[in-house]
């Protein structure tokens, strides 16, 4: 159940509340909320004075859900947004990790010869392998930051565990939580205590409840700024990656207030498949596009099979926006 507190509630009385009903406790901005266990139906009468609304929720999907909120919450970072009444698909672009300031370089100079204002790199790679490269880190952010105040482009970057988390908020617009930092209690309890926008990617074995439940921990922390981004799935199949699940988008976009990105590059894996799955994606009418391009993809340090280079990205990205217009959305 999520309960709107009166305003006049002190903030030591609504801390006694949410002891009392084992509440987690958040302000929105303009009151105090609880948000109790989901099996809760009724107010208790203890609770009943303070209250000013109530919403009993059928699962732990409540902050999240379109029954708390019916429109998809607005996500913003620099001069962009997403969801609320925006109508814009965002197509974040750029390398799997940052390598060097000369491919940086280049991949800020395509973004912005075609329009696009949000760069994707990664400085701490979460890798399978130990032996892989693990990403430039503290550097890479910097260089980022750099890019960003030489090209006006918005950042988003990976944090791969929880002794890194400040250094990415500090310096991304975007904090991105990794398929496998989605259950890392660390990083969505401290991204729920930053008010910056988060893209939280589903774990590769994750049900679409648990994937939801995470970005809960992120909201109940009072960070409403929260993108699902769906990147495949493993299934039996072993010709791609992973199995991008379209069909969870489809109950993700039915059922929950938050705007939603698709990540066609992970999901298949090779990239000859990407553009076609990006066409698909965008097709749906989703909040946002992920996709994985490099000046050279054969030299990438990281999923090097899987990245487009820069003149089938332009090809690409020319043919989404057609796409995108046929479903009333618009290409940011």
């Amino acid at each position: 159940m999520i309960v709107h507190l009166k305003p006049e509630t002190s903030a030591q009385l609504a801390q006694q509340l949410a002891e009392q009903s084992r509440s987690v406790l958040f302000h929105d901005g303009r009151r105090n909320v609880l948000v109790t266990y989901s099996s809760l139906k009724q107010l208790p009468d203890y609770l009943a004075p303070h209250a000013d609304e109530h919403f009993p929720m059928a699962t732990d999907i409540q902050l999240a859900s379109r029954d708390y909120l019916p429109q998809t919450r607005e996500v913003r970072w620099g001069q962009y947004a997403v969801g609320g009444q925006t109508g814009n698909t965002v197509v974040i672009a750029g390398p799997c990790s940052i390598e060097s300031w000369e491919q940086i370089q280049q991949s800020a100079h395509l973004l912005k010869s075609l329009g696009l204002g949000t760069l994707r790199a990664g400085c701490f790679k979460p890798r399978t392998s130990p032996y892989s490269f693990q990403g430039l880190g503290l550097e890479g952010l910097k260089m980022l930051a750099q890019v960003r105040e030489q090209h006006g482009l918005s950042i988003i970057t990976e944090v791969r565990d929880a002794s890194h988390v400040d250094q990415v908020i500090e310096y991304a617009d975007i904090v991105q939580i990794g398929a496998k930092a989605m259950y890392d209690h660390g990083i969505l309890r401290r991204c729920g205590q930053a008010r910056k926008p988060v893209l939280l990617k589903r774990g590769f074995g994750t049900t679409l409840q648990e994937f939801v439940q995470a970005a809960e921990f992120i909201l109940s922390g009072g960070n409403d700024q929260v993108m699902l981004c769906e990147r495949g799935i493993r299934t039996f199949e072993t010709k791609t990656r992973f199995t991008l699940d379209l069909c969870g988008v489809a109950f993700l976009k039915q059922e929950t207030n938050l705007p939603v990105v698709l990540d066609p590059s992970h999901a298949m894996g090779y990239a000859y498949g990407v553009p076609d799955l990006a066409r698909a994606c965008v097709a749906m009418g989703v909040d946002g596009l992920l996709v994985e391009a490099h000046p050279t993809p054969p030299k990438a340090l990281s999923d090097a099979a899987q990245q487009l280079d820069h003149a089938t990205f332009a090809q690409t990205l020319e043919s989404l926006r057609p796409i995108a217009q046929a479903v009333g959305r618009r290409i940011i």
